[in-house]
């Protein structure tokens, strides 16, 4: 047997049965790797604490990276306190520097466990931490849990929705179009149906929003929305999943960005932090890279301020 490879044959995503984890390990699993990847970082996302010691006990280092980060960062960050607890049980390092410079320990203090481990003295979130942290949770609640699979939107700072709409020499839409439009999106004429978008006001901004397409993400509207400003727009596509893109002073600075995916290498402290706050969350996500302070969710699921058709012109064009 292959040590390594035959002993997981027919592994699938439930790491939580340490009775088989245990079987495989003795008949010759190797511990280190499956499928090319870590089975302790699997475990700490899609496992019990029980596999977690498990593995964790037969692996040459507890703190050995997979992308970057040991497994106890994957299990903070992905909100398994008790696989945390497990692998600091067994040697794992809460305060080993990770992405941005956060460690899983000081990450977790930002989280809903924030008393994971022990904290050493000197350990602790700065004041602007706290009050990203604060603001988190108040936007989460805000917002609340909805389905927005399908939806595109735009979160412009520092300006509200007229203005909005003056740049973007909007018209408005008959209530007679938008209850036609609403009523079966998927029926109208697509063309059509993309340059009707919703505009609605905020605290810190405005929001642009279309519950049935991309509209408010193409290049040539967020371009004209940021002149003078920041704009983050998404599109939560239903095949591929969130996309996101920034605009600034009217230049596209990021696209094909993936809000509420999780901190990933490569992102600035504050980027971890706004990573993991709003992880599995793009519409909240998008809201506060622009720090849009909405007080509910109608300004994405409606009704909005205004419903408005976008002037006919080359939108893909920045």
């Amino acid at each position: 047997m292959a040590a390594g490879n035959d002993g997981w044959v027919g592994m699938g995503h439930d790491w939580t049965d340490v009775a088989d984890i245990r079987r495989r390990l003795d008949g010759g699993a190797g511990p280190e790797w499956w499928r090319g990847r870590r089975p302790l970082h699997r475990a700490a996302v899609a496992g019990s604490p029980e596999v977690v010691a498990e593995l964790a006990g037969r692996v040459e280092d507890v703190d050995a990276t997979e992308n970057g980060v040991t497994a106890l960062w994957e299990a903070v960050v992905d909100r398994k306190p008790d696989n945390a607890r497990a692998l600091a049980a067994a040697g794992a390092d809460p305060w080993r520097p990770s992405l941005g410079g956060w460690s899983p320990g000081r990450l977790g203090l930002a989280g809903p466990t924030p008393d994971l481990f022990p904290v050493p003295e000197g350990e602790c979130l700065t004041d602007a931490e706290r009050a990203v942290v604060q603001e988190a949770r108040r936007l989460t609640a805000a917002l609340g849990t909805f389905y927005y699979y399908g939806l595109g939107m735009a979160c412009v700072a520092g300006i509200d929705a007229v203005e909005a709409m003056r740049r973007r020499q909007t018209a408005p839409v008959a209530d007679d179009v938008i209850d036609v439009l609403l009523e079966d999106p998927c029926g109208y004429d697509a063309e059509e149906s993309l340059r009707i978008v919703g505009v609605t006001s905020v605290p810190g901004g405005c929001v642009v929003t279309q519950p049935w397409g991309y509209a408010p993400q193409m290049p040539g509207v967020l371009t004209r929305l940021s002149t003078g400003t920041l704009c983050y727009g998404l599109y939560a596509n239903t095949k591929s999943g969130s996309q996101g893109s920034i605009a600034r002073h009217g230049t596209i600075e990021g696209a094909d960005l993936h809000p509420g995916g999780g901190p990933i290498e490569g992102d600035t402290t504050a980027e971890v932090l706004a990573s993991y706050l709003y992880q599995y969350n793009a519409v909240v996500y998008a809201c506060a890279f622009a720090g849009l302070r909405p007080a509910d969710r109608r300004a994405v699921v409606g009704p909005p301020d205004a419903w408005v058709e976008l002037p006919r012109r080359d939108y893909w064009s920045r």
